[in-house]
């Protein structure tokens, strides 16, 4: 899918599905079935795990590839005093994101704009790192698109990336469903992951697989999902909500078994 093709499907998905999630599009973490953490606790550990790795500092430049409506971004920004700046080929997301930081009093540190990140206008090492949570996964080239991040950070620069993984070859028909829900072209493994990130030229130094807490966990998901429908109606209406329920359904359709969920961090090498 182009990117224009794709910043539509996020403009007609996001709305919905950030109303679902507390403002986020991103997965979420639950330790157990018996975990009582809320939906909006169980995706704000998904953003502090991802974004911890990076280790920002004050003062810091990061790119959000991928930023989404700019919750994310914009925390960042508030608590750790880092400069963001987030592309999305989502207007809406952008529009909201822009909205999110002006609201939130970092307005002079993060700004949110359409871009595509396959071929992005930053000079070379304009940036200290690189988020890219849950956005790869639609790359049409995910190796130009490392590429590309690999050519905007600064010499000694982070990246860390987190984005399903293909944990199992059986039962192909499903796993060909959730990948269609979510318009992904590709669905490495965690092995296959870090093999691309190494060959982009970036220093792997860390990587882990959690999906047993995160996609394994689409039942506790769901079950917040269902006692919050009603809510989501009352804002966008019932045919908004059924169409979005279609058109989102295969997401669930592999088994928890098959999709892992994996999070890696690299470096660009400093300079000798």
């Amino acid at each position: 899918m182009n990117p224009v093709d794709m910043g539509r499907h996020y403009d007609e998905r996001s709305p919905i599905e950030a109303e679902f999630r507390d403002g986020q599009v991103h997965m979420y973490y639950w330790y157990d079935r018996e975990d009582q953490a809320t939906l909006p606790e169980a995706i704000e550990r998904i953003s502090r795990k991802v974004t911890d790795t990076l280790g920002l500092r004050a003062g810091e430049h990061l790119l959000d590839a991928g930023c989404g409506p700019g919750k994310t971004g914009v925390a960042l920004a508030r608590q750790l005093g880092v400069r963001v700046t987030g592309v999305t080929v989502s207007a809406f997301e952008v529009e909201k994101a822009n909205q999110r930081a002006e609201a939130n009093g970092v307005g002079g540190l993060a700004r949110f704009e359409l871009g595509d990140f396959m071929r992005l206008s930053y000079p070379d090492g304009t940036f200290d790192a690189v988020l890219a949570l849950e956005s790869l996964q639609n790359a049409t080239d995910l190796d130009q698109v490392l590429r590309e991040l690999y050519r905007v950070l600064r010499p000694g620069g982070r990246l860390t990336l987190s984005d399903f993984s293909r944990e199992s070859d059986s039962d192909p028909r499903r796993l060909a469903t959730f990948m269609a829900s979510i318009k992904l072209t590709a669905l490495p493994s965690l092995a296959e992951w870090t093999e691309r990130v190494r060959a982009a030229g970036f220093e792997v130094e860390e990587y882990t697989q959690c999906g047993p807490r995160v996609y394994g966990r689409k039942a506790k998901f769901l079950e917040a999902a269902t006692a919050r429908r009603a809510e989501v109606v009352a804002k966008f209406g019932e045919d908004a909500v059924a169409s979005f329920s279609r058109n989102t359904i295969g997401f669930f359709a592999a088994r928890s078994d098959q999709v892992g969920y994996v999070i890696v961090s690299a470096r660009k090498p400093y300079a000798r």
